[in-house]
């Protein structure tokens, strides 16, 4: 800003102050000729017309000062207001959705008179969210009921994300992202059609899981266990806590004798699955234990060349899985397929035990002569000893 109109700018200044508003518009105006591409001095100028009550010139500055700068927050806020004073709702929604879009939550810039006015512009784009959303939930309603399951899902979720009410979650794989997939947070059970045989051996597994706790001992061990040094992140509370235990059937690929031993109608159910079968990898089959008011605190797996199922076996109610955007509750017997590198959770906020069985399967959009490169490049990377991490599902 030049000297001349810092000066003009300080005269202005005083002149709002002392409710000049004709000195005030003088004086900024002759500070925006001097310097015409300082944003701030168009804005100021605004402010001593609508002192003046001149809307016309006011919002004409307000135009100024936005041309200079796009986003300046109260320059966005002032316009919305003058918009929605004279009557114009969408006009000021603009101006508002793109004040709350520069603005992030908790940041906001200035005293308490912008303060309130950034709560008044929330509201305003709340109500009329809220508005649209009862008008097109009714108009939609029955379009989206007659339509098919997957497509209905789908749809809504997009009518959802378009209007606020849903968050867009994105793969953020720990190890191997592979590219081109759809990031589906919860996969449609009819591309596992081998789903219904699992669930019909529901209880077959739950007690063969039963005897396995009531056997008692220390097979169950903590699913969580950085070594010392480690960077635990999230995991601290978890790390090395039996809260969420463990016990494999399968792990990394390899079968353990002895659970098979202990399970042999699970194993046998398992030998008969399509699951993840990557050498050194995959598949991996285990119990996953829950202890009452723990939580399994947000987090990506390794890879999306695959897809999580959990067998719900023991599950108290009140206790929930998030994936991405969408909550669930388990129901003992009905599978749950998801992509595990979208962020999930799991809460069991309960006084007893919530028990799943965890199995891996390949992502149902890669095909099987996709699946055969993939083997072949990751056996291609360990003979070159750049194998990947090891996987684990949860």
């Amino acid at each position: 800003m030049t000297s001349s109109a810092i000066t003009l700018n300080q005269q202005g200044m005083a002149a709002l102050q002392r409710g000049d508003a004709a000195a005030a518009v003088a004086a900024f105006a002759a500070a925006a000729a001097a310097d015409p591409a300082a944003a701030i001095l168009h804005y100021n100028l605004a402010n001593a017309h609508a002192l003046a009550g001149n809307p016309v010139a006011q919002l004409e500055a307000l135009n100024a000062a936005l041309d200079r700068d796009p986003y300046m927050p109260h320059a966005l806020l002032a316009r919305g207001k003058l918009a929605e004073a004279h009557g114009e709702q969408q006009a000021a929604l603009a101006d508002f959705q793109r004040l709350l879009a520069v603005v992030p939550a908790g940041e906001a810039p200035g005293g308490p008179g912008f303060q309130a006015g950034l709560a008044h512009a929330r509201a305003a784009v709340a109500a009329a969210t809220a508005a649209l959303a009862s008008r097109l939930d009714a108009e939609l309603a029955d379009a989206i009921a007659a339509a098919p399951p997957a497509a209905a899902s789908r749809f809504g979720h997009a009518v959802d994300i378009q209007l606020g009410r849903r968050r867009v979650y994105q793969h953020q794989p720990l190890v191997l992202h592979y590219p081109y997939l759809p990031a589906i947070q919860y996969f449609d059970p009819g591309l596992f059609p081998w789903l219904s045989q699992l669930e019909a051996a529901t209880p077959l597994i739950r007690a063969e899981l039963e005897a396995l706790l009531a056997a008692g001992g220390d097979a169950f061990a903590p699913y969580v266990r950085y070594p010392r040094g480690a960077p635990v992140n999230q995991w601290a509370q978890l790390n090395h806590n039996d809260a969420w235990a463990a016990r494999f059937l399968i792990e990394h690929g390899v079968p353990r004798p002895d659970m098979r031993a202990a399970c042999p109608q699970t194993a046998a159910i398992l030998d008969q699955l399509p699951l993840f079968d990557l050498p050194g990898r995959g598949p991996v089959a285990f119990f996953s234990l829950l202890k009452p008011h723990t939580t399994i605190p947000p987090h990506t797996g390794a890879t999306n060349i695959r897809s999580i199922i959990h067998l719900p076996l023991i599950v108290p109610e009140g206790c929930t899985f998030r994936v991405g955007s969408e909550t669930r509750p388990w129901v003992e017997g009905q599978a749950l397929v998801f992509d595990d590198t979208i962020e999930h959770e799991a809460v069991n906020p309960t006084d007893s035990l919530r028990a799943v069985l965890i199995i891996d399967a390949w992502n149902p959009h890669i095909p099987p002569a996709e699946q055969a490169l993939i083997r072949q490049w990751v056996r291609a990377l360990d003979a070159h000893g750049k194998g990947l991490a090891g996987f684990s599902a949860a």
